[in-house]
């Protein structure tokens, strides 16, 4: 990672030409939730918000503003599950690197939105955020709206982590603190029930893998 001195960092945030004069009193509140994954017997907690600097329709937020928000409560990694062209379309195309120029580490792992990730894809966000909680390093999820794909990854993050937890409970979970839009789509709820399931059978895969590949 490259670091700028402070002086460079701070302008080239501020000439952001995707950013415009939009009075206080008319930004849409910027919030982070922050689950506790109590439930699933870990100490710790992660963040969910919506999609920092985001202006679509009647959504006007300022990407300075909520970046310094979330440095404000400690984060030191965001994970962002928006595509490239999403960051586009919502005017924040810069956002990764406005986050790396502030000194946060980020990880882009894009899926698309009302979808699922592959298997494979899910378990390697699971694996890094499970990295972060062992660090105790602060952390941070988004998407667009911090509902649908934001509220599949911390609810699968629940599954991982506690055998006890059944989809249902994460789901009321993630409700409780995100509101009812968490876990939007058919596509979502399927995924979330079937994960332990898949997820089972892609480990017992990736040990006859690896068996096979020590034996030759």
């Amino acid at each position: 990672m490259v670091y700028l001195p402070a002086a460079m960092r701070t302008s080239e945030f501020d000439s952001s030409s995707d950013e415009e004069e939009v009075c206080e009193e008319e930004l849409t509140p910027f919030q982070i939730s922050w689950l506790p994954l109590s439930a699933a017997e870990c100490s710790q907690f992660i963040g969910i918000c919506p999609l920092p600097g985001c202006k679509f329709k009647d959504i006007r937020r300022n990407l300075q503003r909520d970046v310094g928000e979330l440095q404000n409560q400690g984060v030191e990694d965001v994970f962002v599950f928006c595509t490239r062209g999403e960051l586009h379309k919502y005017r924040v195309p810069r956002l990764l690197e406005a986050y790396r120029l502030q000194g946060l580490r980020v990880h882009h792992l894009p899926f698309p939105d009302g979808g699922t990730p592959d298997l494979e894809h899910c378990c390697q966000i699971l694996e890094a955020l499970q990295a972060n909680l062992h660090n105790n390093r602060k952390t941070v999820i988004h998407c667009y709206g911090g509902l649908g794909r934001s509220g599949l990854i911390a609810a699968c993050l629940l599954l991982k982590l506690s055998v006890s937890m059944t989809p249902d409970k994460a789901i009321e979970i993630l409700r409780e603190h995100r509101g009812g839009g968490a876990i939007q789509t058919v596509k979502q709820y399927n995924f979330l029930h079937e994960f332990r399931e898949k997820y089972s059978a892609y480990q017992e895969s990736k040990a006859v893998s690896t068996e096979r590949s020590v034996s030759r």
